[in-house]
């Protein structure tokens, strides 16, 4: 491979999965790892799968060197790389993760550790859906919600570097309980979890069978997948699921819309897999709950590095922060 001093790796830390990649010099992912979350493990297992996954895509290298790495993660970073408050992996609450990969072991130089959602909209807005647009928002729908943003061409990070917690903007007071520790936070309405939660909702009062023979035949093992599959197939239940599941997804959007005035906000996660069954209501809804929605003009987009985008991001950073272009 060429130019190995403007290669990095990325890796993202997920809810269910931590990937890695390889970015090459021209942007191109030339080599990816993946590793299961542990979630049920201390923050050692964490560090452990993340040199795990980087030291798998660094050998594809061909060299022992030490390149760039930046890792996002699902939850509050501060400026010097401390997770100091992740919802979804509580594991890592407090630790000093830069200190903590960087080991003699690491395959890598850690250069930057930041959110992942944060990662993800750099990435979307250099070479992705959000490409031409200075003023953008990324959201990103898995486990949670995550989000991004980028303002005058410039990646905003706040001033702990938080900005972005979006997902736990609260929309129904009394809505139920968040991981955070707050309830009715936005993300248990319109995250990848928050769907499957709608259609177990459904599949109880009897509306999914065709879910629920996805699922197994338990109502309680429905997932947002299974309805995302089967609204693909043209099941009017589930479709009738995913409509609610817009409306509440575009409702926050159109919140931060009003707020800040993006020109477009690019949404990423399995979720968008789902095309216009899950697209065309949103666009809808949204219509419907954003001020003045015509007079805004907000592109709504679907992320176009998809399930990488954290990660290319991660690499793009860190190989700035390492001095290459990003």
């Amino acid at each position: 491979m060429a130019d190995l001093d403007r290669c990095a790796i990325g890796v993202d830390i997920g809810g269910s999965k931590v990937l890695a990649v390889l970015l090459g010099p021209e942007g191109r992912v030339e080599a990816t790892a993946r590793l299961a979350t542990p979630v049920s493990g201390g923050a050692d297992q964490v560090v452990d799968a993340v040199l795990a996954v980087s030291a798998e895509v660094a050998g594809t290298a061909g060299t022992a060197a030490e390149l760039p790495l930046g890792v996002g993660i699902p939850g509050m970073v501060d400026r010097s790389g401390v997770a100091r408050f992740c919802p979804h992996l509580h594991s890592v609450d407090g630790v000093d993760l830069r200190a903590e990969l960087a080991q003699p072991r690491a395959p890598a130089s850690v250069t930057t550790v930041l959110n992942d959602a944060t990662a993800a909209c750099w990435a979307e807005h250099i070479a992705g859906a959000g490409e031409g647009f200075d003023d953008m928002l990324m959201v990103t729908l898995g486990t949670g919600i995550g989000g991004g943003a980028v303002f005058g061409g410039r990646l905003v990070e706040g001033a702990h570097g938080f900005a972005g917690e979006i997902g736990h903007m609260v929309i129904d007071p009394h809505g139920p309980p968040c991981p955070c520790g707050k309830r009715g936070c936005w993300e248990r309405f319109a995250s990848g979890s928050a769907l499957g939660r709608l259609a177990r909702e459904a599949a109880e009062a009897g509306t999914l069978d065709r879910v629920v023979a996805l699922a197994g035949g338990d109502p309680e093992a429905v997932r947002g997948e299974h309805v995302t599959a089967a609204a693909l197939a043209g099941d009017r239940g589930a479709r009738a699921v995913m409509e609610n599941f817009a409306w509440w997804l575009a409702l926050g959007l159109a919140n931060l819309a009003n707020a800040l005035d993006p020109a477009a906000i690019v949404l990423g996660g399995g979720l968008m897999q789902a095309g216009d069954v899950v697209m065309a209501p949103l666009k809808r809804a949204f219509a419907e709950l954003a001020e003045a929605a015509d007079a805004r003009g907000v592109e709504l987009r679907a992320a176009a590095l998809r399930e990488q985008s954290g990660a290319i991001g991660a690499a793009m950073l860190a190989r700035a922060a390492a001095g290459s272009p990003s």
